[in-house]
């Protein structure tokens, strides 16, 4: 508690890992990681129920489930936010390499489980979405690329970085998955503006997007269903924005109260896609609130700590990560109030799921482990204050 009162500590040579971990992690950024996760435990009791029982099993099953992977989420979590920044740079290269082959193997042997997009691995009798482990890696390496660029003599990295977007985007894209597409491009144009954009190349990727978006439009009956329904002047009340729409109205300021919401029983996504609907409806604006706060405070803090920083590596990594956090929640919240199109996105930490809560886990260690306090990044602050 000592670093939330009086500010960061420096680091003393020879400390024990766990002491010295604790002492320079953000522990705001912890303590409200830890936050969402129990919002979704308390979620998941009321949104979780009515599936539970419609699928023959014990009413608690899905909320013990979460409990189970969230909590390794966790320890993952924990663990990694150990790690030094190279060790964050290898960890997310060699995951992203494994995230990539599991991704090109989606074709022939991915399953889409009735839902028209084909994204997950069923292994053993668990489904995985490579997708989901592929965001941090993603950052990761494209750091790595736009790091290594601006050493002398350092090779061509902005350039390594885009054709990798490229290729991640359209693979994405014919899956077809839209959403995590876009968050990939937009974790890399973050990065990269960080790096030093070039505005030719900005121009150039926002005009292929554009035409990327026509082009979906009219191949993809998926992606033109998803942007009719979102252009529509009407929500009809029987689709899943109508239900989450009629909850988010219903719950006012303090909402219906716990255990009383209905959208629940009607929302098939009720504790995924759409378990901030279930909060608005009985828990009422107040929750959504907290849960938006808990948020910011993630990204703004874990931006303020990067602004410190002076290895191009983690200010970029590091920045492609907050950023890319805050924004799936930003997606998640803006589909269920309909400032966004559909777009299947879990919101980090509280949806129910477990690649999706496990990779979070990863990203956000990975974030943990880069905004640390560094003897170097203490240094540089004395010399710099000292130099006014």
């Amino acid at each position: 508690m000592t670093e939330m009162v009086f500010g960061t500590t420096s680091v003393r040579a020879g400390d024990p890992i766990l002491p010295r971990w604790w002492r320079t992690v953000d522990k705001w950024s912890l303590a409200c990681v830890l936050g969402l996760f129990a919002m979704g435990l308390l979620l998941g009791l009321a949104a979780s129920v009515p599936l539970a029982e419609k699928n023959g099993l014990p009413r608690f099953y899905y909320v013990q489930r979460q409990a189970i992977m969230g909590g390794f989420a966790i320890v993952v979590m924990l663990v990694i936010s150990m790690l030094s920044p190279r060790q964050v740079r290898r960890l997310g290269v060699l995951g992203f390499l494994c995230a990539f082959v599991a991704i090109l193997a989606l074709p022939v042997i991915g399953t889409d489980f009735g839902k028209g997009a084909t994204r997950w691995l069923s292994i053993a009798g668990m489904s995985v979405q490579p997708s989901e482990f592929l965001k941090p890696g993603f950052v990761a390496l494209c750091a790595w690329f736009m790091a290594s660029s601006q050493e002398v003599g350092g090779p061509p990295g902005k350039i390594y970085s885009f054709f990798a977007a490229s290729i991640i985007v359209v693979l994405l894209a014919l899956q077809p998955d839209f959403g995590q597409a876009s968050l990939v491009l937009f974790s890399w144009g973050v990065m990269y503006f960080v790096a030093g954009a070039s505005m030719v190349l900005l121009v150039l990727v926002a005009a292929l997007t554009v035409c990327g978006g026509v082009f979906a439009y009219g191949a993809s009956e998926h992606f033109a269903r998803r942007i009719d329904g979102f252009l529509s002047p009407e929500v009809d009340p029987r689709t899943q924005l109508g239900y989450a729409t009629n909850a988010i109205q219903e719950g006012g300021f303090f909402g219906v109260g716990v255990g009383e919401g209905t959208v629940k029983w009607s929302l098939p996504d009720a504790h995924t896609d759409f378990i901030i609907a279930v909060a608005a409806e009985e828990y009422g604006l107040i929750m959504v609130l907290a849960i938006i706060t808990l948020y910011c405070v993630i990204v703004t803090r874990s931006l303020l700590r990067l602004l410190k920083e002076s290895d191009p590596f983690v200010r970029i990594a590091g920045t492609g990560l907050a950023c890319a956090f805050g924004v799936q929640a930003l997606i998640n919240m803006g589909v269920a109030v309909r400032l966004l199109p559909a777009k299947g996105m879990t919101l980090p930490f509280v949806s129910y799921g477990g690649s999706s809560v496990i990779a979070s886990g990863i990203a956000m260690g990975m974030l943990l482990a880069l905004t640390r306090t560094r003897p170097r990044g203490e240094i540089a602050e004395i010399l710099r204050r000292a130099g006014r």
